[in-house]
């Protein structure tokens, strides 16, 4: 049988594509102000398929585009739609069908710092996919000194415990006996975690600082986001 067309709630629909909130478009789908495919309806649940044209008081609205925003992810929360145990990064967003949203490269539930989130699949896939190899730089913070010879082991690559193969070069910059900005080209398992456990040494804190072009916003808080820019959209 052929799959049914994605549908959204012809409320949500209108608080996606205006102003107006959940109640106010409630109210004017109610009073008979909206139609869908040329067809007046009162019902706020009524099912508004792909392709279907809304218009309110007779005017064409646009259908929702993509959205593409970042967050400063504090510790505490995981990069998934739902949890059982722990809040998610989409219970920090004031945002109409969250649940549509999913990160573009995930964070462990300890690691703070640049979260890209979007509901544009190919967008995040160019983020996320091996093959395209998209630098992310992570401020961490280390249980004992730096090794000499590390930033010379992750730049030649090094072997993660039961992967068979190196890691891609890695950038590593010292700032400080235990701190340092890590770049990598990849997003295996718990990465930084375990590239630092093959020299002996352990993460205590990690930070993402940027994805490719995009860096994560000074000004924005712990647990703050905001939409990206159109040239950071575009520099993906």
């Amino acid at each position: 049988m052929p799959k049914s067309a994605p549908t959204m709630r012809l409320d949500r629909y209108l608080a996606t594509v205006t102003d107006y909130s959940r109640s106010e478009a409630k109210r004017l789908i109610k009073a008979g102000e909206i139609a869908v495919a040329d067809r007046v309806t009162t019902d706020p649940g009524y099912p508004v398929a792909d392709g279907d044209d809304v218009s309110l008081q007779g005017h064409l609205l646009r259908p929702p585009g993509p959205r593409y925003f970042m967050l400063n992810k504090p510790p505490g929360y995981v990069c998934a739609a739902k949890d059982r145990r722990h809040l998610t990064v989409l219970d920090l967003l004031d945002e109409d069908n969250p649940e549509r949203l999913h990160a573009a490269g995930r964070l462990d539930i300890d690691t703070t710092g640049l979260v890209l989130l979007t509901d544009d699949g190919q967008w995040s896939h160019a983020i996320t996919s091996p093959q395209r190899q998209c630098w992310k730089r992570y401020r961490v913070g280390l249980a004992e000194d730096i090794n000499d010879k590390t930033v010379e082991h992750f730049a030649r690559g090094v072997f993660l415990k039961d992967d068979k193969a190196r890691t891609l070069p890695a950038e590593l910059e010292v700032l400080g006996p235990r701190e340092a900005l890590l770049s990598i080209q990849e997003g295996r398992y718990h990465q930084v975690k375990r590239m630092f456990a093959a020299e002996g040494n352990a993460v205590v804190t990690l930070h993402r600082e940027a994805i490719g072009a995009i860096e994560l916003d000074d000004d924005l808080d712990e647990g703050a986001y905001r939409p990206l820019t159109k040239e950071e959209i575009d520099s993906v």
